[in-house]
């Protein structure tokens, strides 16, 4: 595969936030509600779109809970199926909670959903006290070390040498710039912030291409392979084929993240993905430098 551009997810593919993020996710949803979901359901809600944006998954998971507590009566499967079918996100899942519940005790879930106290409890988890207090400005309740300090660095130094050696390399991920900054520190990964997208800096979040088309004019790129962890990431990448057609975009599915083994590359694949690949240090192999046209 030909590529001049290399756009790169965070999460899941240079670093693994199965022990973060996903953890934040469900025990946030518990400290607040006293009971949640299990870790392993999220890679549903992530597999019906529109959930790029954790707090905003954590809110559909505790809407979730909330909702069986009126008698709300769709598994999880089912109602992330739902969720897909009605175009994906938390504008979707609050629809389908609508749909099934009665004016009354639709109206105590929406009571009980507390989404700014399920942020500050999320973030307390996610950064621990110290970064707490640095990023977010606020004293913490909870005294802990951080779950993003239990982050394993996916992407091996040689492989990061190779690629930057290789590719223009831009970054697109639904971190809030500051927790990029840090994942990025961690994996030895120097991009300018122009070359960056975060949580921030495009409201609409992925799979809207606007962002991955932005980066790459920013990175004068022809041809841009972006490598992610979820559906999301593959319909990125498609809806900027759609959108950009004067460049060729590539969307490449990673198993290092919710989606793995057999059962994730038929899921990438149905999706669209051009390849999948193992891990993001099996990149090299697969991609190589569009060689430029010597002039006459």
């Amino acid at each position: 595969m030909y590529a001049d551009t290399l756009v790169l997810d965070v999460d899941g593919v240079l670093v693994d936030v199965a022990g973060s993020y996903r953890r934040a996710i469900v025990e946030s949803v518990e400290r607040v509600y006293g009971e949640t979901i299990a870790q392993s359901a999220i890679q549903q809600f992530k597999d019906a779109g529109g959930f790029n944006n954790d707090w905003e998954l954590t809110d559909a998971v505790a809407l979730y809970v909330l909702a069986g507590r009126e008698g709300f009566p769709l598994s999880i499967e089912t109602f992330t199926d739902r969720i897909a079918a009605s175009g994906g996100g938390l504008v979707a899942a609050q629809s389908v909670v609508d749909d099934e519940l009665d004016p009354a005790p639709r109206e105590r879930v929406l009571g009980a959903w507390d989404r700014d106290r399920l942020r500050d409890v999320f973030q307390q988890l996610y950064l621990g006290a110290d970064l707490y207090r640095e990023i977010e400005g606020g004293s913490p309740e909870l005294h802990t070390g951080g779950y993003i300090h239990d982050e394993p660095v996916l992407l091996d130094p040689e492989t990061r040498d190779e690629l930057t050696d290789r590719f223009d390399i831009g970054i697109l991920t639904g971190r809030p710039a500051a927790e990029a900054d840090i994942a990025l520190e961690r994996v030895g990964l120097d991009v300018p912030e122009e070359h960056r997208f975060t949580m921030g800096d495009w409201e609409a979040g992925k799979p809207d291409p606007a962002a991955l088309v932005m980066l790459a004019e920013r990175l004068d790129g022809a041809t841009v392979a972006f490598a992610g962890d979820t559906l999301d990431d593959i319909r990125t990448a498609e809806n900027a084929t759609a959108d950009d057609p004067g460049r060729t975009y590539h969307g490449i599915g990673v198993l290092t993240g919710g989606l793995s083994g057999a059962a994730g590359r038929e899921k990438f694949e149905r999706a669209g993905a051009t390849a999948v690949v193992e891990s993001v240090n099996d990149l090299p192999e697969l991609l190589e430098p569009v060689e430029e046209t010597p002039a006459d």
